[in-house]
């Protein structure tokens, strides 16, 4: 069995975090930058590892009750195995600690499985950003409300046992009620 853990990202996971964004991202953040979000009390940065390896990368800004969800990446070995959904959903549950009631994200205009993932959060579209990314693709700015009520959490949970029920196939095992540590 594959030990799957979420973490706030720290100073050593750094190096495994950057080779990540390079292959996912693009190179999306530079390590100054991720320094930053690792000193800033308004981000939460999460990894995801299996095992020792990070697979996935979250992050999400905390500005007054939403939640901007920046970035959210899986390393594409392992994609298709509900991990985005799995950390989409423990960075919801970050922004629920924190009293968020809103949150919103942008996502390239033509990436379907993004687009189906976020729509089983009940994330609706809100407006578009025209040439956002460098190779000038539309953003489409993604909405969802009412974090903070009960149907809401318990979307949330029903969402987490279908990852895990999906994670027995692939030999995941993974612990609810972990805590985040740094």
């Amino acid at each position: 069995m594959t030990s799957l853990t979420c973490r706030i990202l720290n100073d050593e996971l750094l190096p495994a975090v950057l080779e990540l964004d390079r292959l996912c991202l693009g190179g999306l953040w530079t390590e100054a930058g991720y320094r930053r979000e690792i000193d800033s009390p308004n981000s939460d940065l999460l990894v995801l590892l299996a095992d020792q390896d990070i697979i996935g990368l979250g992050c999400l800004w905390a500005i007054l009750d939403e939640a901007h969800i920046t970035t959210l990446a899986i390393h594409p070995d392992y994609h298709r195995q509900r991990l985005g959904q799995f950390l989409l959903i423990q960075l919801l549950y970050l922004a629920g600690k924190r009293t968020l009631t809103h949150a919103t994200l942008e996502v390239r205009a033509s990436n379907q499985r993004a687009l189906s993932l976020y729509q089983k959060f009940d994330f609706r579209t809100a407006g578009r950003r025209k040439r956002y990314y460098k190779d000038d693709e539309d953003a489409l700015i993604l909405w969802r409300s009412q974090l903070q009520t009960p149907e809401f959490l318990q979307s949330l949970e029903h969402l987490e046992r279908e990852c895990i029920e999906t994670f027995d196939t692939y030999q995941y095992h993974w612990s609810p009620g972990v805590t985040f540590d740094h």
